[in-house]
């Protein structure tokens, strides 16, 4: 059966959707989960029964409260820096007097990437660790189904009351008796999110109706996301949160009463990076201050020296004891023993027994031998030495020996606390290994059979036989089927744990086991085909001699490495460095090439040129009696020597030979341009030395240079309308930097007032619409009433105009280089090497797909979403609109790849053109295009 390749790729695109979609249901992590909500509120456990007959501990209950009113101030990425660093002592001078004298406990939490903010709300409040979905979810929180802290809170009774990120409000929907959510996503927004917030405090805090107050402030998240944790506006708004502390605490101290203090706490959902965005593992995106501030602890006699460090998932644990409630039932948090250490030597292993018990439980929940693990044969032990002590201390003993033991009990409970954490820590990502393989081998099949079918498709019948009716395929087919489903059922029943893909109905799985026998199949069909083709005896000596050359080689090799370097994960957090290496030996294969084409093969010229004319006539007969694509591939290989000295003349064959030098010139640059990846991320680059603040001057004039470069290097193929809207646009590109504060114009010489830009931004948002609807127009005139195909070329390039006028503005100004590197190269590309050698649509759209992930990187992007630049999702916007933001950051993220891919569309248009044009307008053609 034969299909049309773009059926055939079509059917391909649909398998391949299903294979990854399978792999992604099986990647990401299912997390440990205990009973549902609804059943987590059952009898807390007594005390360990002592041992001998007749005792029986009295304490059967949850312990009461420790403090009367708790109020949360969660501060959107705030590092532990800018609280104990020099950022801290210089802005925040009230709350380091009260860190470093006062009555409080200071720490660092640690917060599991990813690091955004649902997941870290998620983690703070029931103590659970979220997987990377919840990275999706972010976008738009569901309901909190789990077992948490304000589940709980509102089920004993207690008033809760919230202001701040409405993130808060869709995960805990009819929780506050009061609430105020603001948007989280409009980063523009650096004052107005936290007004919101704090205009309510001075109503609140004379209230008496409320057991838990939570704050939740953006600014300084938004801070970070624009313009970096170094930028100028970092200091006032830490100074803000400073006097927003110092009130809410002054606040509580003249409100307490004899029975019951009152508790502050100060905290961060995350970090935030050197660039100011956040969602890795960096340092500066893990490590979160972390504040108990209470006139119920000891005033600190030494000044704090260095933080200890605890988990941010202790919170929740840590809050149910002081608001005497159950601990979550999900949590793998541990309580923080010096928020109790007040209390009476009972109280403190009581709190540890509860926490020990809730991990134990949990344990028992998620893990077959949890009799097994060391942390649970470690609490036992604590439990048995806890009821020693239950004993002595109902005897009335109090003597030394009763508190020494009542120590040495709670170190073994911290111990078991500690292993029983890490092993459920583990146990959180249970990756369905099952389902990630079944789908990694339909991607990998779809992957090989694209392979395989490439010549095919790209011949004149565009055509992909499929061996439906083989006996080879018939056969085999039914074994594998067989084979198959064999493993399945020997799979799914020895496992252990639940899989996705043994959950799914049989049939449904013999469906999917049918799938890859047949491309499995398909695969060995084709490569039985090819080399049966092999075997023919050849027709033409010249035909038949290989038509592999070393690019071909480079770009298979190349593209395979690739795919299989994904299977390691060092090479997935480096793959800039992959990539960084294909171009480079490209450009010097590309340089073998050239210099071949324009000295060694100069002298044999006029013998090529007689046996590309013969072998031309002998094969184009050939061609028409047998219907097969062969002398295309060898009129092309065999006409690139003389094809090169006819466009290749005078100072352009000089040029020709420098453009792989000056390409690797480029991307050396740009490398230096941006640190990306995890391991070296952190280095200074040259882009931290131009955003810095004082070198303003060196980033307004590489931006205006970058403006000029690009409407030169774009303007050439435009019409004279377009090239008026181009120039206006990046002039207007540049006022909206200067309105934000990025660049300045030379006449400015003192401070100027920051504003969005949002004038400035829509101004350009006209232009780029206007260029857009020009080359949209031009397209379907090509398409409907002239079918001129020159026509076609020039609508694509003002489209191509108008989207790289839009990545300009939504660029960030030290990253405008990259812009005009990439036009640089695509017309050097054009000019110097695939016209004049000639290139198959294969090869140029291969080195297009390999340049635009080089340039996704040289971007300064990286496959950890911390280095998603979402700022550009609000140039020009006033206020938060969903789709506008998420096109907004997607192009400006996948700039790079896409521009290239809409080049692509460009280049092999433009080669159509070519070859409809008789040789002499086709050389004014060239001519034209490439001045």
């Amino acid at each position: 059966m034969r299909l049309r390749s773009s059926v055939f790729a079509s059917s391909c695109l649909l398998v391949q959707a299903l294979g990854v979609a399978l792999f992604l249901r099986g990647f990401f992590p299912v997390p440990v989960r205990s009973v549902p909500r609804r059943e987590a509120r059952a009898d807390p456990p007594a005390e360990p029964a002592p041992p001998g007959p007749g005792m029986v501990s009295n304490w059967t209950k949850i312990p009461p409260p420790l403090f009367k009113k708790i109020v949360i101030v969660l501060i959107d990425a705030l590092r532990d820096d800018f609280v104990f660093g020099f950022k801290g002592k210089q802005f925040m001078p009230y709350t380091t007097q009260v860190v470093e004298k006062g009555t409080s406990y200071s720490f660092i939490a640690e917060a599991k990437p990813p690091t955004v903010t649902m997941p870290r709300v998620k983690a703070l409040m029931t103590g659970s660790i979220p997987g990377f979905i919840d990275v999706v979810v972010n976008l738009n929180s569901p309901a909190l189904l789990d077992d948490n802290l304000i589940w709980q809170a509102k089920t004993a009774g207690k008033r809760i009351i919230f202001y701040g990120d409405d993130t808060w409000v869709k995960l805990f929907p009819k929780h506050f008796v009061e609430y105020d959510g603001t948007t989280s996503f409009f980063v523009s927004d650096f004052t107005e999110v936290d007004d919101n917030v704090t205009r309510h405090l001075d109503r609140v805090l004379k209230r008496e109706d409320w057991d838990l107050l939570i704050l939740h402030y953006l600014g300084l998240d938004h801070i970070g996301h624009m313009t970096g944790p170094n930028s100028p506006l970092v200091g006032p708004k830490l100074r803000e949160m400073d006097n927003i502390l110092k009130k809410i605490h002054i606040s509580l101290l003249s409100k307490e009463e004899a029975s019951l203090p009152n508790l502050l706490v100060v905290c961060g959902d995350h970090g935030m990076s050197e660039t100011g965005s956040h969602g890795g593992s960096s340092e500066g995106e893990v490590h979160t201050p972390l504040l108990f501030i209470s006139s119920a602890f000891e005033k600190r006699s030494v000044p704090l020296a260095q933080p200890e460090h605890v988990q941010q998932t202790d919170l929740a644990s840590t809050l149910a004891i002081g608001l005497g409630l159950p601990i979550s039932r999900n949590s793998v948090g541990n309580l923080i023993l010096p928020v109790v250490a007040g209390k009476t030597m009972r109280e403190q292993l009581r709190f540890v027994h509860l926490n020990g018990f809730q991990l134990s439980r949990l344990l028992q929940e998620n893990t077959p031998a949890y009799e097994k693990d060391p942390g649970y044969e470690h609490f036992k032990i604590a439990e048995k030495s806890h009821g020693n002590w239950i004993k002595l201390y109902l005897e009335g003993n109090n003597s030394e020996i009763l508190l020494n033991l009542g120590k040495k009990v709670l170190k073994q409970y911290l111990e078991a606390l500690k292993t029983l954490s890490s092993s459920l820590s583990k146990q959180v990502a249970q990756y369905d290994m099952y389902s990630m393989m079944v789908g990694t081998v339909i991607i990998m099949e779809v992957l090989l059979l694209l392979l395989l079918s490439v010549p095919k498709a790209l011949s004149k019948r565009a055509e992909f036989e499929v061996p439906l009716s083989s006996p080879l395929f018939s056969l085999l087919f039914y074994l594998m089927c067989l084979m198959l489903c064999a493993v399945h059922v020997i799979v799914c029943t020895s496992a252990e744990s639940l899989c996705y893909f043994c959950s799914m109905s049989w049939l449904t799985a013999v469906g999917v086991m049918m799938l890859i026998s047949a491309l499995m199949c398909g695969i060995l069909s084709a490569v039985a085909k090819i080399f049966e083709n092999s075997r023919l005896p050849p027709k033409n000596p010249i035909v038949s001699s290989s038509n592999w050359s070393e690019i071909d080689v480079l770009i298979l090799a190349g593209t395979i490495g690739h795919v299989l370097s994904l299977g390691a994960s060092s090479f997935i957090e480096e793959e800039h460095q992959t990539w960084y290496f294909l171009i480079n030996t490209l450009c010097l294969v590309l340089c073998q090439e050239l210099c071949r084409n324009n000295f060694l093969l100069k002298e044999c010229e006029p013998q090529h040129s007689t046996n590309v004319r013969r072998n031309s006539d002998s094969t184009g007969e050939t061609s028409e009696s047998k219907n097969i694509d062969i002398p295309t591939a060898s009129n092309s290989k065999l006409g690139k020597a003389t094809s090169s000295s006819e466009f290749i003349k005078g100072s352009d064959k000089w040029i020709s030979l420098a453009t792989p030098w000056i390409i690797l010139t480029c991307c050396r640059l740009l490398r230096s341009l941006n640190q990306t990846g995890v391991q070296w991320a952190h280095r200074p680059d040259f882009g931290h030395w131009l955003t810095s603040s004082d070198h303003k001057s060196e980033l307004s004039f590489l931006a205006a240079v970058s403006l000029l470069m690009i409407f030169f290097l774009v303007q050439r193929r435009c019409s004279l309308v377009s090239k008026i809207a181009m120039a206006l646009g990046l002039l207007g590109v540049y006022s909206y930097r200067a309105a934000i504060g990025n660049v300045i114009f030379p006449w400015q010489h003192g401070g100027k007032d920051i504003s969005k830009g949002i004038t400035e931004a829509r101004f350009v948002y006209v232009f780029v619409l206007g260029i857009v609807f020009t080359g949209t127009k031009d397209l379907l005139k090509s398409q409907v009433i002239s079918a001129d195909s020159s026509m076609k070329s020039t609508g694509l390039w003002e489209v191509y105009s108008g989207l790289v006028l839009l990545a300009a503005l939504l660029f960030r100004p030290h990253n405008l280089p990259v812009l005009v590197f990439c036009l640089l190269i695509q017309t050097m590309m054009t000019k110097y090497i695939w016209i004049p050698l000639k290139f198959d649509a294969a090869q140029i759209t291969i080195m297009h797909y390999w340049f635009g992930q080089a340039f996704f990187y040289f971007q300064g992007n990286s496959n950890g979403i911390a280095s998603v630049d979402i700022s550009a999702g609000f140039v020009g916007l006033d206020s938060y609109v969903e789709l506008p933001a998420i096109f907004l950051t997607a192009f400006a993220t996948y700039a790079g790849p896409f521009l290239w891919a809409i080049h692509l569309l460009c280049c092999l248009s433009s080669e159509v053109s070519r070859s409809a044009l008789p040789p002499v307008h086709m050389e004014r053609l060239l001519t034209k295009a490439t001045l």
